[in-house]
């Protein structure tokens, strides 16, 4: 359930109603403080509250129930866009972000290298695969935490904050402790025990979207890691399976404006997992700036035809380059500030 409050409703007046809301039903109340109102978004068994008598406050504008499952999430308890803070770079809110980095790390000069590289041309995050998840249990699964000292070794160098995919709840701590952005991968989208310990860390997790899972469902993901404390979520759209086998996935651009029509959390796009050749990441990440995406993440490497995973969708550092020298306009015409 939404309540509204009408314009300039004292904030006395607003925890007055909410503590004799959770006192009299038991409800869980969130309250969102806009520029005209505010809102109070209520959590749990709400059949027993009276709409009718709740409109005839003279605080109150209206009262909605809400139907969808997925609450601290829904943009109906959260009109305006939530901006993440990681460690300094804004995700959402109006700012492109480009993250940008390799698969996956492989050697000291390599990353600190493309960190660089990346950083010239106008990225803001460096990515980096430490641990893998791998289709075949055969191939390279990453370097492990030495692969994480390694990417803190490339932090240190450029500044970027560094993003990196958390397999296991047994690294909550080490990841809670030295990475500035947490992927949860498409594999683990639905794994509720590893989002419940997500949202006991006090790092922004970045959710991708599953190989074959419905916006409702990518959502209620982000909900497990909200309801347990965590609030600083941001989605990724990465590709879903389909009947097309010519690309690696299928990239679905229309997921952002559906998704912000749903849900006030930010959301980027990988458009090379989506594409899975490299040659396709320009114009998908182009794409996805004009359609409104919060930003991009894309994979960078020094020497694709030798990397260890992923080196035919990655670009090279001169077509990095010249990606940046198109999306900077562009974020300029759909009104985004880059950076």
């Amino acid at each position: 359930m939404v309540i509204v409050m009408k314009p300039g409703t004292s904030q006395e007046s607003i925890q007055n109603l909410s503590a004799q809301l959770q006192k009299d039903f038991g409800v869980s109340i969130g309250i969102t403080n806009g520029v005209d109102c505010s809102i109070l978004g209520l959590v749990g068994d709400t059949t027993h509250i009276d709409i009718d008598k709740l409109s005839m406050r003279d605080d109150v504008e209206r009262v909605m129930r809400v139907a969808e499952p997925y609450k601290k999430a829904n943009r109906k308890f959260h009109p305006e866009d939530t901006v993440v803070d990681v460690n300094g770079v804004k995700i959402g809110g109006g700012s492109f972000t480009v993250i940008a980095g390799p698969c996956s790390v492989e050697s000291e000069e390599q990353i600190i290298g493309i960190a660089e590289d990346v950083k010239a041309d106008g990225a803001t995050l460096l990515r980096g695969g430490a641990f893998k998840p791998r289709t075949s249990p055969y191939s390279f699964q990453g370097m492990g935490t030495p692969g994480l000292d390694l990417l803190l070794e490339a932090k240190a160098a450029t500044g970027l904050p560094i993003v990196t995919e958390l397999m296991s709840p047994k690294y909550c701590e080490l990841f809670d402790e030295k990475v500035d952005l947490v992927q949860i991968g498409a594999r683990n989208m639905q794994n509720f025990d590893l989002l419940k310990e997500c949202g006991h860390m006090h790092k922004p997790i970045l959710l991708k979207r599953g190989l074959s899972n419905t916006y409702e469902e990518w959502i209620m993901s982000a909900e497990y890691i909200m309801a347990a404390g965590n609030e600083n979520v941001i989605l990724c759209e990465r590709g879903v399976r389909t009947f097309e086998t010519y690309t690696r996935n299928t990239l679905d651009l229309s997921a952002i404006p559906a998704i912000k029509r749903m849900s006030h959390l930010p959301i980027l796009v990988d458009p090379s997992h989506a594409a899975g050749m490299y040659w396709m990441v320009e114009p998908l990440a182009m794409a996805a700036a004009a359609v409104g995406a919060d930003g991009i993440m894309v994979e960078v490497h020094n020497d694709p035809p030798h990397a260890k995973c992923d080196g035919q969708q990655s670009l090279t550092p001169a077509s990095f380059h010249h990606l940046m020298s198109k999306i900077r306009p562009l974020t300029e015409l759909v009104g985004k500030k880059l950076g």
